[in-house]
């Protein structure tokens, strides 16, 4: 073993980083979650994607720009040398936390897909059999792994394009479908905001969970190529992917089904692709469907093994899970997310319904932390850089108090809906525990 034992290898290319990114973000969170913030705010709720896209883009901004300034460091490394370790320690075990929880959201909702093909076979087999597949999946080298993510993800990108052109086509007669002229469903109804503009902001607490995952670039730092050179070009195309991706989409939903006769039990998609005529539609969309709720866990797994070992090597978490495979795999800390995630499969056998109502609001309150954890750490730091940044922020530092003070109202509307109470109750009393544990296993005045 050389001295670098615990360093993770930088195998993983712009591609790799913009793909596995968007694999985290573009999972249930409009598949299926689509038809929920479409109830609250009607047609109108593109507004929220935008606003929310709008804030993800300061953060991201912050990330790339914190990242030509230290080059090799990734997000956390951020927070710690900007807040010290106490911060540090809570946010990044706050971050896995959330990832787990995403993950075994996604590999029960792979098992329940696979049930429309598999009726007869028990959800938990299913669900461990997905779980196994994305564990398998993370054992391959860096490399590997970011190639096929990079698959993964762009099969639901593709479905994703051929959707919206594919509506756009019916939407605007050049193919048979739409029964009504283009904007019919988007006046009729109730108009384009049927619960009021207001509703947009009770559906940005679905949306921050839909976003959920875009912080992701800031843990590939560590095994990127030159990421302090790539991270702008990545950030900058990367936001405006994901704002199309959801917006055009729902923009096509909304024109072609009356937003209050969507079916929350099934995808919008589905609904969209059976009005247009296309055999075996229901078939397809599940091969879809169960692709995007894999690569987002896929992605998950990543990014809770990588937090991990970011602790571990900072002396945050124990420090065997900072070991690697050969294959610079950070071994240990896959073997523990492996536990959570079979546990995880098995309690939702037991108690599916409520799991999910358990889970689903923790990484959206979760998300809104880090995120506001990252702007301030690149408000604090920017009066201290060591060189000049090759790329900022633009409009510091009043754009980044004004995310700041958004992002902070947005959880404060967590903190107060009535739906989320449970989840946030629990998301609360870790983040207690961990405030607590902070304080035993860091004395004060401790120097690093």
């Amino acid at each position: 073993m050389n001295s670098n034992k615990n360093t993770l290898q930088k195998k993983l290319l712009p591609r790799h980083i913009s793909f596995m990114a968007m694999g985290g973000v573009i999972g249930t969170g409009i598949f299926k979650g689509s038809a929920e913030t479409v109830s609250v705010a009607g047609p109108g709720v593109v507004l929220s994607y935008i606003l929310a896209g709008l804030l993800l883009l300061v953060v991201m901004g912050a990330i790339a720009e914190m990242a030509t300034v230290y080059p090799g460091l990734n997000m956390k490394d951020f927070i710690r040398k900007a807040f010290g370790e106490r911060l540090s320690f809570v946010v990044g075990w706050l971050y896995c936390f959330m990832w787990l929880a995403v993950c075994v959201i996604e590999v029960i909702a792979a098992g329940s897909f696979l049930q429309f093909w598999l009726p007869d076979v028990p959800l938990w087999v299913l669900s461990l059999a997905s779980a196994g597949f994305i564990l398998a999946i993370n054992m391959m080298s860096v490399g590997g792994y970011g190639e096929f993510e990079f698959w993964l993800a762009g099969i639901k990108i593709a479905m994703i394009i051929v959707f919206i052109v594919l509506g756009a086509c019916i939407l605007f007669g050049i193919l048979p479908g739409a029964s009504a002229s283009w904007s019919h469903n988007f006046t009729a109804y109730g108009g384009f905001f049927p619960n009021g503009w207001t509703a947009i902001f009770p559906a940005l607490l679905i949306v921050m969970f839909s976003y959920g995952g875009s912080e992701l670039i800031g843990l590939t730092l560590s095994e990127a190529q030159d990421a302090e050179k790539v991270l702008p070009k990545v950030v900058k195309s990367f936001i405006l992917r994901v704002v199309l991706f959801y917006t055009l989409p729902i923009l096509i939903i909304c024109g072609l089904i009356p937003w209050n006769s969507l079916n929350e039990h099934t995808s919008p998609f589905v609904q969209v692709l059976t009005s247009a005529g296309l055999q075996g539609s229901a078939h397809l969309m599940n091969f879809i469907l169960i692709t995007a709720v894999l690569s987002a866990a896929n992605s998950g797994i990543y990014g809770a093994t990588r937090m991990l070992h970011s602790m571990a090597t900072d002396g945050e978490a124990p420090s065997g899970l900072a070991r690697l495979s050969s294959k610079g795999i950070p071994v240990n800390s896959l073997k523990l997310c492996a536990v959570v995630l079979i546990l995880g499969s098995m309690i939702a056998y037991v108690a599916q319904d409520n799991v999910f109502r358990l889970l689903m609001a923790v990484p959206g309150f979760v998300v809104l932390l880090v995120w506001i954890s990252i702007l301030l750490s690149e408000w604090k730091l920017r009066k201290t850089y060591p060189t000049k940044p090759g790329f900022t922020v633009w409009g510091y530092p009043y754009i980044t108090i004004l995310t700041v003070i958004c992002l902070s109202v947005i959880a404060v509307l967590f903190l107060f809906d009535e739906q989320n109470r449970i989840s946030i109750g629990v998301c609360l009393a870790v983040m207690l525990v961990l405030f607590i544990w902070s304080f035993i296993r860091f004395k004060p005045n401790r120097g690093r």
